[in-house]
């Protein structure tokens, strides 16, 4: 009897440490499936070591990309101005959908594997809006994007420089033509943001110095702090407050700088979202910085300049949420995924952008914006949309141009559009970015 009770055990050993295995098992790929089944060595959904399942589309139902067949669109202007949405061949390109999100592309299964031939991921970009604005940059570096603030839906991403993906040419060492063309700028780089940042600080000082929109503030062309000069391109006399951010000078900002301390003001980029992480549709965005130093340096900082680097996407995000003042949406680049048969799946939940500053201090700030379009950037160059912008002419040493930056957006409910635009070494702010972002907002309202 003992000899068949120790027999018994001898084998309940085995079938419980089985057992506990195939649930522990059962766990992990029920956790992680979705994971094992995108690796490249799944003969189901690569060959070769390219993804040969899915499909990725625009807005309107247009094939950017046939995993399948591996071609791309047939126009090569939508090629290149989609591309870093897309990715490239070889995947150089971490943050394009090829990539990122493969494990959505190849359209896995709990029970079916990865059998069917792939998923459709619908994007939010508009094609063709992309290839106006890749056009509008007209061979130089830097990022578009525009996004609506309800929906969060982003309509235009474009980074350059470019390639076309169906033809990607042999890039030498060294080629400055093609220098940071695997980036995709309006996600993954940061930038010295210069007279944008203005907005952070001119938020400061509407919510902690209770007298400062009653204040005259006076411009020589230069300001002393701590013993150093605090310039401005020219002189700007008298101003009140709208007058300095319109004017963008940097001796009434660095001086409101220096009066709300480096703390105040870091504080404030944090509650922007300029120096965090973002997640667009699971793709992880470049996190910003700020270092106030001191005395000039400060001053500095709160001008935009010193240490500070924002991310596009995040400072893209910050205009939908003083556009809309509460309830603006996360940007997101995934509007809906679809089997290869044409059964929808459910479309991915809409995230809320955070609130950044006070809901009066975001009224002002549009009327701030609306009072720099119209005294100073010119309302005609936007037609009849009521355009909130601030420039920014970022300053980056070494004897290149600055950086030119444009941001803003459409305050009207029935075209609710934010933008962002950097043009690298590309000068005046209003004149190198804003022209970009007239001619690439007047082709977004013509869109369906």
């Amino acid at each position: 009897m003992r000899q068949v009770k120790r027999r018994t055990l001898l084998l309940l050993v085995p079938l419980l440490l089985l057992a506990g295995g195939l649930v522990l098992f059962g766990i992990k790929y029920l956790a992680n499936g979705r994971q094992w089944a995108a690796f490249s060595a799944n003969s189901h959904a690569y060959t070769g070591g390219r993804l040969t399942s899915g499909q990725i589309l625009d807005r309107n139902g247009v094939i950017l990309y046939d995993a399948a067949s591996g071609q791309y669109h047939q126009d090569g202007k939508i090629r290149r101005a989609t591309l870093h949405a897309v990715g490239d061949r070889d995947n150089n390109i971490a943050t394009g959908v090829k990539c990122a999100l493969r494990d959505r592309l190849i359209g896995y299964n709990l029970l079916t594997g990865t059998t069917t031939g792939g998923h459709r991921l619908y994007l939010t970009l508009d094609a063709e809006l992309n290839a106006a604005a890749y056009q509008a940059l007209n061979g130089r570096k830097g990022t578009v994007a525009i996004y609506n603030y309800k929906t969060g839906e982003i309509l235009c991403m474009v980074s350059a420089p470019s390639f076309d993906p169906a033809d990607p040419p042999v890039i030498p060492d060294g080629d400055s033509r093609y220098e940071g063309v695997y980036l995709n700028r309006f996600l993954s780089a940061v930038y010295v943001p210069g007279s944008v940042f203005k907005i952070v600080t001119t938020a400061a000082a509407l919510e902690n110095l209770p007298d400062v929109e009653d204040r005259t503030f006076s411009c020589t062309g230069s300001v002393t702090i701590g013993g150093d000069t605090v310039t401005c391109p020219r002189v700007h006399g008298e101003m009140d407050l709208y007058d300095a951010l319109a004017k963008s000078c940097n001796c009434a900002y660095a001086q409101l700088a220096v009066e709300l301390g480096g703390d105040v003001l870091e504080q404030y980029a944090r509650k922007a979202g300029l120096l965090d992480e973002h997640n667009v549709s699971g793709i992880a965005t470049a996190a910003g910085s700020f270092s106030a130093g001191e005395d000039s340096q400060l001053g500095w900082s709160g001008v935009g300049q010193y240490n500070d680097l924002v991310n596009p996407c995040a400072m893209l995000t910050l205009m939908g949420s003083i556009a809309a003042g509460r309830g603006a949406a996360m940007p997101c680049l995934v509007a809906k995924e679809a089997t290869l048969q044409g059964i929808y799946l459910s479309s991915p939940a809409r995230a809320a952008a955070p609130i950044p500053w006070r809901a009066d201090t975001c009224a002002v700030l549009r009327k701030m914006m609306r009072n720099a379009v119209t005294e100073i950037y010119g309302q005609n160059r936007f037609g009849d949309l009521n355009v909130c912008a601030k420039s920014g002419t970022a300053e980056v040493g070494g004897g290149r141009a600055p950086h030119s930056w444009f941001v803003g957006f459409v305050d009207d409910e029935t075209q609710p559009l934010a933008f962002v635009v950097v043009v690298e070494n590309g000068g005046s702010g209003s004149d190198a970015a804003g022209s970009v972002a007239a001619a690439v907002l007047r082709q977004a309202v013509q869109e369906p």
